[in-house]
């Protein structure tokens, strides 16, 4: 990932807010040019003012540093986010979206589209399972933390967990330990624990923090939660119990006795914690303790944590393998350190590739980022339009004069041709009239020709023997005109049907549309088939219309006996293009 020359990270935990400035070193490290911390005491029951509260402090940590707007990573507090480790079987690689978004509907307890969600591939055994962690945040409850964070001017580039961040932290400082570390990162509100090891990684979020001994201190005084804050601060500690005397003044040996008290519940989940990693992980037990959050400066927390869990504790110093400026206040950042880790792991997301890289931006910021993404392509897609326009108005602008110029030349020899057209009208009129006169001329002519066609089409499709024609008549809508009909008697003209042709002084004359044939066939070995075959040699002919199917309807045969020499048969043919009689 390409190094920024300015990063402002922000940590929004449920009290305290911090604001650091980091620039990138060439090589990918940090360095630290400021740093501001904010507290929001409030009762952690009342979340109505809280976006008010963030806004305002943000501000504040922005004068402070003389940051005046631009992009910011954040990284909202882990009691905010549903966070589940999940093992899966293991598959391949094109499938793994679809099997894990499946899990995020499985394993979020919330409607799936109201949640702004990611997942991060922590291990994997290609051969067995695939280690999975699942974040999701409420979108409404993102949108309103995002809406306070843009209300300072600061533009949103990355919403990173805290837990997560802090993960990246450790593992840019602490790079070469080996077996297993336990980071405790003791909030405002929740205790996030933190399983680091070769390979592997598990977080585990316990409800107790700093405000449950606020809120234990408010019930045994009986005073209200801003003023039991203001007692923690001034005179909590952890009691060390045991033969250790207590505090001569008994108010704070009573509020010592409180912070003990809720450290111990802790310690039980920390431990539970622990068998469960251990058990149901398959992790080592922890070799050492790393400490930090606010609360973790409690005077004597290390050491009631090095005696119930026997193992060596130690601030977690997130600035390790990060460089101060000098113009950063060294005892101050020095007593700060243990507080750094998300500002400082949500810097190295900026210059670095590192091993966690969860993303729950919001969907108006990725809306955003896209578009800016986008911007590039779209003015460029603009200039093109543009460009293209002025093209085709310029063309268009040339094509005009083109075009005018060629009409005056073509008006002049249209003009020309004018004359021309008038005498190839009175040619056309002439000729019309030359037509109609010839039209019956034409008529017989071909009338006269198309009865030579039809008696050459018949000879030459009749079998080459054994049959005859003795008799050819025209027919009109299927009756014999002027011949002798099946009795051998005229038949009378057939009446004008609608497409009979008019002829002089307005008579409907019949129209010819088909041939009457009547003949005989010799005895012979096919006997009637002979007609048949003459019929299907007529399926082939130009000026004839008929079908295979017409075989009834055309072929009129008689049947054969032993006692006659010949036999007659007839064939009612229809013409394809008919006569008109003269």
């Amino acid at each position: 990932m390409p190094a920024a020359s300015r990063i402002v990270s922000l940590n929004l935990g449920s009290q305290t807010l911090g604001l650091a400035a980091f620039q990138a070193q060439p090589h990918g490290g940090l360095i630290l040019t400021g740093y501001r911390r904010h507290e929001i005491v409030a009762d952690p029951t009342n979340e109505g003012d809280r976006q008010g509260k963030l806004t305002t402090g943000i501000r504040s940590m922005m004068a402070d540093l003389g940051v005046k707007g631009g992009p910011v990573d954040y990284a909202v507090s882990g009691q905010s986010v549903f966070a589940r480790f999940v093992k899966l079987p293991s598959v391949e690689q094109d499938k793994i979206d679809r099997i894990i978004t499946f899990e995020a509907q499985q394993n979020v307890p919330f409607p799936i589209e109201e949640v702004v969600w990611d997942y991060q591939l922590v291990g994997s055994d290609a051969e067995k399972q695939i280690e999975v962690v699942l974040v999701a945040i409420k979108s409404d409850l993102l949108e309103g933390v995002n809406g306070a964070v843009e209300a300072t001017g600061l533009q949103t580039t990355l919403v990173d967990v805290a837990t997560m961040a802090l993960y990246n932290a450790f593992r840019f400082n602490y790079s070469e330990l080996s077996g297993c570390s336990l980071l405790i990162d003791i909030g405002a509100r929740t205790t996030n624990l933190l399983f680091v090891e070769a390979g592997k990684i598990f977080s585990r979020s316990i409800p107790i923090g700093g405000s449950s001994i606020t809120s234990a201190i408010a019930k045994e005084f009986n005073e209200p939660y801003a003023a039991a804050e203001l007692r923690k601060t001034k005179d909590g500690f952890v009691s060390l119990g045991g033969a250790y005397a207590e505090a001569s003044d008994p108010e704070v040996a009573r509020v010592s006795k409180l912070v003990r008290n809720t450290m111990t519940r802790l310690h039980a989940e920390v431990a539970r914690s622990i068998s469960f990693y251990r058990a149901q992980q398959q992790g080592a037990s922890p070799d050492r303790v790393f400490l930090c959050g606010a609360t973790a400066t409690t005077p004597y927390m290390r050491e009631f944590f090095h005696e119930k869990l026997q193992l060596q504790i130690e601030f977690f110093n997130s600035l390790r393998n990060v460089a101060v400026a000098e113009s950063v206040p060294v005892e101050e950042v020095a007593q700060s350190a243990h507080l750094l880790g998300e500002l400082v792991g949500l810097a190295l997301r900026s210059t670095m590739n590192c091993p966690m890289e969860l993303n729950l931006r919001p969907v108006n910021v990725v809306r955003r980022q896209r578009l800016t993404e986008r911007r590039p392509f779209l003015i460029l897609a603009a200039a093109c339009f543009l460009l293209g326009l002025l093209g085709w108005g310029f063309y268009f602008m040339r094509s005009a004069s083109v075009n005018a110029a060629t009409a005056d030349k073509l008006q002049t020899d249209v003009n020309r041709m004018r004359g021309v057209e008038t005498q190839i009208d009175k040619l056309r009129q002439n000729t019309a009239t030359l037509e109609t006169s010839a039209s019956p001329l034409v008529t017989s002519i071909k009338g006269r020709g198309g009865w030579l066609e039809i008696l050459d089409d018949l000879n030459a499709r009749m079998p080459a023997a054994d049959i005859w024609i003795t008799e050819l008549a025209p027919t009109s809508g299927g009756r014999i005109i002027g011949s002798a009909n099946a009795g051998g008697e005229s038949a009378p003209a057939a009446a004008p049907t609608p497409s009979a042709k008019k002829g002089a002084g307005g008579v409907a004359k019949p129209m010819i549309d088909g041939v009457f044939v009547r003949g005989l066939y010799l005895s012979n070995p096919k006997q009637q088939e002979i007609v048949v075959d003459y019929f299907r040699n007529l399926i082939q002919s130009q000026i004839f219309d008929v079908s295979q199917s017409d075989q009834s309807q055309v072929i009129k045969p008689s049947t054969p006996t032993s006692t006659e020499w010949a036999y007659p048969y007839e064939l009612r043919l229809k013409l394809r293009e008919p006569l008109y009689l003269p």
